[in-house]
């Protein structure tokens, strides 16, 4: 499973992401440099509760050049508003993928309830929701249902091992997080750890993560559903991604 997160100036982390053992997620406002040919990901920014379209709409359109090595796009949403998200995400996502971007959508609060069909539409299911929703059997759920049909799927908010386990025990191929941004250094060694495990069984299944604690909320998860049909390897696909855009392995 691939880590994305921001370079936060520090040469370490900018040579990890130029060397494809990380990626980047670069959003409308961020205002860093985007190192020549990591994988990276385009977030909507809605998540600062200042999204504004136009802003958004041209940050991809001027990016669109580095579309190759771009892992998705994520179409805007509401943050713990499924419904609310089908509404403002819907327009876009034929204008994404247009502009050659695989297109993310974000699975947020309610997203089982929807009779929507949006599997052709999208190339990745992005896990967001509250807490206690995106660590609960909903979005694990859901993720089943996006492995079984082949899309990417990516999990927000991973700030702890502890999430990553989770995030690996639901198949996630990619993640992202705020942690190297607190002492980058020393936390790159931890990613970087964390990442070397992912041909390996998980340390913890998803159930394990649904006990309470301080990093999750809530008890007393229903169980897993049998796992679904499993699409290629997860570092198949993370391969491929690399090698499409030229990354060295």
């Amino acid at each position: 499973m691939l880590y994305l997160a921001n370079p936060c100036g520090n040469e370490e982390i900018t040579a990890a992401m130029a060397e494809g053992l990380i990626g980047l997620i670069d959003t409308p406002r961020q205002g860093n440099r985007r190192p020549p040919r990591v994988l990276w990901c385009a977030d909507n920014g809605c998540f600062s509760e200042r999204w504004e379209p136009a802003e958004w709409w041209r940050f991809l359109e001027a990016n669109a050049a580095d579309a190759a090595t771009c892992l998705f796009a994520t179409a805007p949403d509401v943050v713990g508003d499924a419904v609310a998200t089908e509404e403002r995400a819907k327009p876009w996502l034929a204008r994404i993928r247009d502009l050659g971007y695989p297109v993310a959508y974000v699975a947020q609060n309610g997203m089982e309830f929807s009779t929507w069909d949006l599997w052709d539409e999208i190339d990745c299911l992005f896990i967001g929701g509250t807490t206690a929703w995106k660590l609960g059997p909903e979005a694990c759920n859901l993720a089943a249902v996006a492995s079984s049909v082949g899309k990417w799927i990516h999990v927000g908010r991973v700030n702890s091992e502890r999430r990553f386990r989770y995030a690996q025990a639901i198949r996630a191929d990619s993640c992202d997080g705020t942690y190297l941004t607190y002492g980058p250094s020393k936390n790159l060694t931890n990613v970087l750890a964390w990442e070397r495990t992912n041909q390996q069984p998980a340390l913890l299944d998803a159930a394990d993560v649904w006990h309470p604690g301080p990093d999750v909320a809530g008890a007393g998860r229903p169980g897993l559903l049998p796992p679904a049909p499993q699409p290629p390897a997860h570092g198949v696909v993370v391969a491929a991604a690399r090698s499409r855009a030229g990354v060295p392995r």
